[in-house]
């Protein structure tokens, strides 16, 4: 494979309603998007990075900054274009290692090159991971509401699309009392799980145990990201698994986690860990110590959305992931929309991500582009 050079694309995407959690409330995406252009195809890769570092250190503009300025240079060295050329995508991981962090960014042009170089040999995402399905099961993540008869409201619309199971996000002062009115609400049979965004410590397990009560599949992330023994120690006194998110950014780091016991479940999101191939490492990794995992989002596009739904068709993937639908959140996606379909998404089989943008749909939210040739 001969890499020509790589595009950075920023467009702008408007949510059909804010989305808020205990790090804050997102009203659009400030997205960056990567082409990667070889001699024989185009691929497409998307950064999850957020605007701003609360979800992580890493944040948009530092992403395409340390893109433009340490990792497009490093594939594009003698080194990285020669083993480009051996490996393809294989060997960005390898190649990127000596730059310490930005996992998104490192993701996102890992993601670029293995789709154009699927895409060259005419195969899928979902084949290359080793998806098992052909479809899997979407769940919704419903963010923090003004008000209890709000959120009964909007968790009352996505059961009725279908949604195989509700993520309500959490806070101190919107926890027990929001779920019990949606337990109570909608009864036993939903799946119902939380997510606090590292928003508790450790001193608040008893207040925790209280959700105990509602028979939830998960609390995810209660406690900040480098609290692996404080999880420990909280996985020991609730009766609720424990999944971690913040907390794994790579297979040794998930590793170390099921060691120490600070675990039941991960929440595997390519972007966090650095790319589709850690990943999967992440994944076998759980399944040969018999933890659950299940796919996370982060609001993307058609793109990432995608990609992410050939993730879940892995065979670990026991638990319905935050692979939604586009209509989830974008009104107009930048690609074909992803649709629901009796509680569940089609895993695409056309070659590399299955999907691409919509020309005149993606220059409609692009604010900028930059061509970075090798």
């Amino acid at each position: 494979m001969k890499l020509r050079g790589i595009e950075l694309r920023r467009v702008s995407m408007p949510l059909v309603a804010p989305f808020r959690t205990s790090f804050g409330t997102q009203t659009e995406r400030d997205i960056l998007l990567l082409k990667a252009v070889t001699d024989d195809a185009e691929g497409w890769g998307e950064c999850v990075a957020l605007s701003d570092p609360l979800y992580s250190a890493e944040y948009v503009e530092s992403q395409q900054d340390v893109l433009r300025r340490f990792l497009l240079p490093r594939l594009a060295s003698p080194e990285g274009t020669a083993a480009l050329g051996r490996s393809g995508a294989a060997a960005v991981a390898g190649l990127l290692h000596p730059y310490k962090g930005h996992r998104m960014a490192k993701a996102a042009v890992e993601m670029a090159i293995l789709d154009a170089e699927l895409r060259a040999l005419g195969r899928s995402f979902g084949r290359e991971l080793g998806a098992v399905a052909d479809r899997v099961p979407s769940g919704v993540s419903v963010g923090i509401h003004d008000s209890i008869p709000a959120l009964l409201s909007a968790v009352e619309g996505y059961l009725d699309e279908g949604y195989a199971r509700v993520k309500l996000k959490i806070e101190p002062g919107w926890d027990v009392e929001p779920v019990a009115a949606v337990r109570e609400r909608f009864g036993g049979d939903v799946l119902l799980q939380v997510d606090a965004n590292t928003a508790y410590t450790l001193r608040d397990a008893r207040h925790l145990a209280r959700l105990d009560a509602f028979d939830l599949l998960l609390i995810e992330q209660p406690l900040e990201e480098e609290d692996v023994l404080g999880h420990a120690a909280l996985a020991r006194r609730l009766a609720t698994p424990i999944c971690l998110d913040e907390s794994v950014v790579s297979a040794q780091t998930a590793a170390a986690a099921i060691t120490l016991g600070a675990c039941q479940i991960i929440n595997i999101k390519p972007g966090r860990v650095g790319g589709y191939l850690e990943a999967r490492r992440i994944h076998d990794l759980a399944a040969a110590h018999g933890v659950a995992v299940w796919c996370g989002g982060m609001v993307e596009t058609g793109l990432g959305r995608a990609a992410n739904i050939a993730l879940a068709a892995l065979p670990g993937f026991t638990l319905p992931g935050d692979v939604s639908a586009s209509g989830r959140f974008y009104r107009t996606d930048i690609t074909e929309p992803i649709v629901l379909d009796d509680g569940h998404v089609t895993v695409p089989t056309g070659p590399g991500l299955g999907v691409a943008p919509i020309p005149g749909l993606l220059e409609q939210v692009t604010t900028s582009v930059e061509w970075i040739a090798f």
